[in-house]
């Protein structure tokens, strides 16, 4: 049974151990899943990781190495999985791009970003997971932070991704909850879907 999951949020909202968390609950119910994240593990997705680190490399650029990643990413390993009828969920999709992005500089839309992302995919699902800045940035370490990561910078991140998930219709998870409170709020979204679908 085939369906795109995207979560998405500020950084330290915990797209990554619910992503997990949800393959392991899915998997236990027996669907067939599969779990990706953005950057990918391209050679593209290696290159934006060391980028994001980098405070010379203009936010114009890194939101065409984003759409170049997204591109290939979607291209050569979701399509194909959702073909095999696989569950893919992705840790970060396009929505980080269009809010990051747009965020991180004037000169960029949102409408540009979606034009140069136009030959992906888009999401059957999307769960925005919101978090108050400040405990996002008490769950990173220093050492991991990337290069628009303050409390300043997150606070607009964070208007934008609600504002986007009103417009959208985006399911939104305050993650500042348990893990595991939050977690069954995810599952259930997911379940009550394919409950709907079968």
């Amino acid at each position: 049974m085939a369906l795109f999951i995207v979560l998405d949020g500020g950084d330290g909202a915990g797209t990554t151990t619910h992503s997990h968390l949800l393959k392991g609950f899915l998997e236990n119910e027996g669907y067939k899943v599969h779990l990706t994240c953005e950057p990918s593990q391209s050679k593209i997705g290696l290159l934006l990781r060391e980028f994001l680190k980098n405070k010379e490399i203009p936010a114009t650029t890194d939101a065409l190495l984003f759409a170049a990643d997204r591109d290939l990413h979607y291209q050569n390993e979701i399509l194909n999985k959702l073909k095999e009828d696989y569950i893919v969920i992705s840790d970060r999709y396009l929505e980080s791009s269009i809010v990051y992005q747009s965020v991180q500089s004037d000169k960029i839309s949102v409408d540009w970003i979606k034009e140069i992302n136009k030959f992906v995919g888009l999401p059957d699902i999307t769960i925005i997971l919101d978090v108050d800045p400040k405990i996002a940035l008490a769950r990173k370490d220093d050492k991991a932070l990337e290069k628009f990561e303050d409390n300043q910078f997150l606070d607009k991140v964070r208007n934008l991704y609600l504002t986007r998930a009103q417009t959208e219709n985006y399911y939104v998870i305050s993650s500042d909850d348990i893990i595991e409170f939050v977690q069954e709020k995810i599952q259930k979204i997911i379940i009550d879907r394919l409950k709907n679908m079968s």
